[in-house]
This record gives C-alpha cells, structure tokens and sequence, in this order.
C-alpha cells in the first residue's frame, strides 16, 4: 500500500484527532470559500465588470478562463508547498497556504473595474488570482495528509473525508454570502455589493489561522523526521526527484482524479452560468448551488466512512461512474428553468457524485505513498488533475453549448461519460498494481 514504516507509528489520541479533523474541514472551507467565491462570481458578474468590452457571450468565456488561470496556477503551489511540507513540516505548511489566500481574496475586494483603469482591471484580477491557485495548490495535500497521518489505518478514509467536505462547506458559505448581497438592487450590486464577501475572506482568515496554529504536528512526519536525523542528512535525495523517479503511479494518480474535478466543474462554475443563462435570477442560482454545495459536504463524510468499510476502489468507481450517467439529466434539469428541478440535481450529483468520488479521495491517494513523498504525491496528483478537470472543464463544457453549436447538451454529456470511462481505467490499473504489491515509491534518501 505504499505506507512503509507508517503502520508501527502510533496514531494521535483521540483529542488532537479531533482537533486536527476540525482544522482540515475548517482550514479548508475558509480556503475554497475565497476559491469558490471567486468562481462564482466569474461566472455570474465579472464579465461586465472587468471585460465590459465584449459581446455578452464573449464576455462570459474570457471571464471562465480566468478560472482556469488560477487552476493552472495549482500545480505551482502544489510543487512549492509540497516540497516545504514533506521536508519542513505540514503544519508550516497550513499557516503560508491560509495567510497567501486570505490576502490575495481581500484585495480582490478593492479592485477597480475596467470602466475606471481600463486593461490594467483585467490584468490585476488575473494576478490576483494565480495567487489563490497557487496558495490552493498546497492547501488541500496538506490538510488531507495531515487528517491521513494521525487516524489509525482503520479510519483513515473517514479522517481525510474531512478535509475534502471543507471544499464544499466553503463553497457553501461562499455562493451562500453572494447569494445574499445578490439580493441587493442590481445596481447596487454591481457597484459595491459583490466586494463584500471577498472582504469577509480577512475574519476568516483570522479564525483559520487560530485553529491551525493549535494542531500539532503529524505523527508520522515526526517519524520521519527522527528516522532521516539518523540516516545520512546530507545524502537526501529531494521529495520532487523521488517522487518522479516512478511517474506511472503520479500519472494513473492524475488520470483517476480527472472526472470527479470534471463534475465538480459542472455543478461548480459551468453550471451556475448554465443555469442562469436557462433564465434564472443571480440569487436563485446561487441558492440552488448553496444547496447542492451543503449536501455534498455530507456525502463526502459519508463517502470517507464507506470506504474504510468497503474500500476505496468500490466507492471511488461507483461516483465516477455515475457521474458519467447523470450528466444529461442534470443539464435538462438545469436548462428547465425550474428551481425545484434545478435545486434537485445539484443536490443529486453533490450528494452521490462528488460524495462518493472524493469522499475516498484523501486516503486513496496518500496510501499511494511513504511519509516522505506524500505530500509531494497527494497535492501533484490532485491538483494537476484539477488544472485538466475544473481548470479547463468550464471552458470545454461551455465551448461545446456556444451559439450554434450543433448538440450542445448531448456532447457535453458524452464528454463527461468518456472522461469517465478513463478516470475509471485509470483507478482499475492503480488496483492491479496494488494487488501486484508494486506501489511502494523509493523513500526519499
């Protein structure tokens, strides 16, 4: 299982467990609030806002695209962070990710539009927000691994659930607080309402840095620590160089994770504007997306627990799968035009979908790799497949239902089925290498 010498370490007692699962799931819904805010809001205002001179359409998808400038950022992060993480330690880790967020997220809060500097809004929006991906690309490996490391084996699927269920508990609370200045008169809104919840992001900030500065430090990183103080120091090799050294299990890792970040893009950015384009109003979209984000954080627990009882692979396969089923009716329910019918298939594909397909995640992934290259594993793997699956999934998803494209919703949904079909592959194959007892990646040395 790729876990080395982790089994004989014994897990943390029962207070700090609690304490770090609450640092996981709170550290990173307050991270993905900014995150998720910001998706939010490309698909909905910043079009008119910050490329005014576009035709509406046009508008929507160079606005979309920022979303995936700040998905391509991740693996940056991921690279910057991990390395710090599995040499320094993952705690450090928590607190650089919470502080880059919290102050990218807050100034996006003072930004001007491009009525009042032109070119330079659009460019400062842009970097602004390569900076919450790359602060995003070291956050969720670090809480996840933390959440891994100190749970008995016994629990670890339940354990690292929890900070996979604070992605939509911060998009809850994001599309939840836009939702509600939304509800302002539009002109309103446009003009200062929609700063606000990017300037709430500095109190929870505050709040994250409080509970992550109380955790301590994994038990097996410790470990680890202890073991490479009487080793060689000067002899180690470099977490990134081992971890590359077997790139099949990083690329089926990246493969596996590229439909449950396709899905996420689906009910994420591509279809709130789906849905508001089917003649919905700002704040009835962003209810029904509310919904759906609350639903998923319990499936997603619920997913973590059911793994640890039947095993990754079986969970994992299941939402994959049956994302790749419900995409069409999702859009018909979405392109309806009903909020009753809307609201249930954000609920659908939250609660089962991305439940069942990252609720495993956490733990299927970090029991890929040792203590020492973990961090490195987990956040590569998963963020590289979020730049292919949410970075660039909003951007397929709406080029294929442009104006005049010819079976727009049926190829958006065959799409996901073939993405499916390969994420699907990809697991099967990481299983037999399991089985064959070949996953075990050098140990940093």
């Amino acid at each position: 299982m790729g876990q080395g010498h982790d089994d004989v370490v014994a897990p943390s007692s029962r207070r700090d467990l609690t304490r770090v699962l609450v640092s996981s799931a709170a550290g990173s819904a307050i991270e993905f609030y900014d995150f998720v805010l910001y998706t939010s809001a490309a698909a909905l205002i910043f079009g008119p806002l910050f490329f005014a001179d576009l035709p509406p359409f046009a508008a929507t998808l160079v606005s979309l695209s920022t979303i995936a400038v700040g998905f391509a950022a991740r693996p940056v992060g991921a690279l910057a962070f991990s390395h710090l993480g599995d040499r320094v330690g993952r705690k450090s880790t928590l607190v650089a990710t919470t502080l880059l967020m919290g102050l990218s997220t807050m100034l996006m809060a003072a930004l001007p539009t491009q009525a009042s500097v032109g070119v330079l809004a659009p460019i400062l929006l842009v970097v602004l927000r390569v900076a919450q991906g790359v602060s995003v690309g070291g956050e969720w490996g670090a809480a996840a691994t933390m959440a891994f490391e100190h749970s008995p084996a016994s629990r670890r699927g339940l354990s690292a659930s929890f900070a996979s269920a604070g992605v939509p508990l911060g998009a809850t609370l994001a599309t939840g607080v836009l939702g509600l200045f939304a509800l302002l008169p539009p002109d309103q809104f446009m003009s200062w309402g929609w700063r606000m919840p990017f300037a709430l992001s500095g109190v929870l900030v505050v709040v994250a840095l409080w509970v992550r500065l109380r955790v301590n430090e994994s038990p097996l990183f410790a470990a680890e620590q202890a073991r490479r103080a009487l080793s060689h120091p000067q002899k180690q090799t470099s977490p990134i160089v081992a971890l590359f050294r077997r790139p099949g299990i990083l690329f089926l890792s990246i493969v596996t994770f590229v439909a449950p970040f396709l899905f996420f893009s689906l009910v994420g950015g591509f279809g709130i504007a789906f849905a508001r384009s089917s003649g919905l109003s700002p704040s009835a979209v962003l209810t029904m997306a509310t919904i759906g984000y609350c639903t998923c954080a319990f499936g997603e627990v619920l997913g973590g627990h059911l793994s640890d009882r039947f095993g990754r692979s079986r969970v994992l396969l299941f939402g994959i799968l049956l994302g790749g089923l419900l995409t069409y009716p999702f859009l018909l329910a979405l392109g309806s035009g009903s909020v009753a019918l809307g609201t249930l298939g954000f609920v659908v594909l939250n609660f089962f979908v991305l439940g069942s397909a990252f609720g495993p995640l956490g733990a299927f992934i970090g029991e890929q790799f040792p203590t020492s290259t973990r961090f490195t594993g987990a956040s590569v793997g998963y963020q590289m497949a979020a730049v292919l699956g949410s970075g660039f999934g909003p951007l397929a998803l709406t080029v294929l239902l442009a104006p005049g494209a010819s079976r727009g919703l049926v190829s958006v949904a065959l799409l996901c089925a073939v993405v499916a079909i390969i994420s699907a592959a990809g697991m099967l194959s990481l299983d037999r290498k399991r089985r064959r007892g070949v996953l075990e990646i050098p140990v940093a040395q």
